[in-house]
């Protein structure tokens, strides 16, 4: 059994203190984070942790295309379908998914690398609400290469354990062209990100515990006071629930969230699902 993390600070962010917009009847969103029209000073980033919004887009509606740079932005499917165009591409003209267009369903994990700005539009095709988590990271540097990767990651091995998604690049900052051209990540099958940040996903069983390994060991850089952010998305109409840490007092509903801090490499951190229903779990680990 594990231990409990005597020296972690775990402070709760309830769902119903998230900031949240509604747009035209197309758009339901609630921000962890200050984003847009909602700005809390207390919640501006964690770590290299920019933007965590869970994002419900009704069918035939979506983002147009519109501009990002220098930012990592990346989207998890809950449910339902998403379409990443690059600005250069029609509807109608897509060709095979790749990086340029990719229609997403639950399981597909689509990042952008803003860079020197990109532009492109994402969009719920399908006759149904689509579901997810639209995450920003802030990267080690300015002035990269605009980039996307795509990745699926299976429902199966998510069962078992926690499943690392994004790793850091492993060339690091300073990587040359044909390196960033490369993208090779810290950990093999994972999306490369320009930043100190693991992300990983698992779904727990009832009465089951996921141990996540604070930094997924050597990968990151900054090995002291990493920032380790849990999320518990809202897909199971209230029926998830999780205790972090063997702790009474840390327990999440959904739509909850933890900021967890003076956790280090190598720590490992409980994830018990006590609910009726398998929990869908996030974790956000950075610098």
């Amino acid at each position: 059994m594990t231990k409990p993390l005597s020296h972690a600070k775990i402070a709760l962010r309830r769902s119903s203190e998230r900031g949240y917009a509604e747009h035209g009847g197309w758009l339901k969103s609630f921000h962890t984070f200050s984003f847009a029209s909602y700005y809390d000073p207390r919640f501006q980033n964690f770590g290299s942790l920019r933007v965590l919004n869970e994002d419900r887009v009704a069918a035939r509606n979506g983002f147009p295309t519109h501009p990002h740079r220098d930012a990592e932005i990346f989207s998890y499917i809950l449910n339902g379908e998403l379409t990443h165009r690059d600005s250069m591409i029609k509807k109608g003209s897509e060709g095979a998914q790749g990086k340029e267009f990719y229609r997403m369903k639950r399981g597909d994990v689509q990042f952008t690398t803003g860079g020197t700005g990109i532009a492109h539009s994402e969009q719920n095709e399908s006759s149904k609400p689509v579901h997810f988590l639209q995450i920003w990271a802030l990267p080690w540097k300015h002035g990269l290469k605009p980039q996307y990767h795509t990745m699926t990651f299976s429902e199966e091995t998510k069962r078992k354990a926690f499943v690392p998604i994004l790793s850091p690049l492993a060339a690091g900052p300073e990587a040359t062209p044909a390196q960033e051209a490369a993208a090779i990540p810290k950990i093999p099958d994972t999306i490369p990100i320009h930043a100190d940040f693991v992300m990983g996903a698992g779904i727990i069983a009832p009465n089951s515990t996921f141990k996540w390994n604070v930094g997924a060991g050597e990968v990151i850089s900054s090995k002291k006071k990493r920032n380790v952010y849990i999320h518990l998305p809202m897909t199971k109409n209230g029926l998830m629930k999780i205790k972090l840490d063997s702790r009474e007092d840390a327990i999440l509903e959904e739509g909850d969230g933890a900021f967890i801090t003076g956790v280090n490499a190598g720590d490992t951190l409980s994830v018990e699902s006590i609910g009726d229903v398998e929990a869908e779990v996030i974790v956000l680990d950075s610098d």
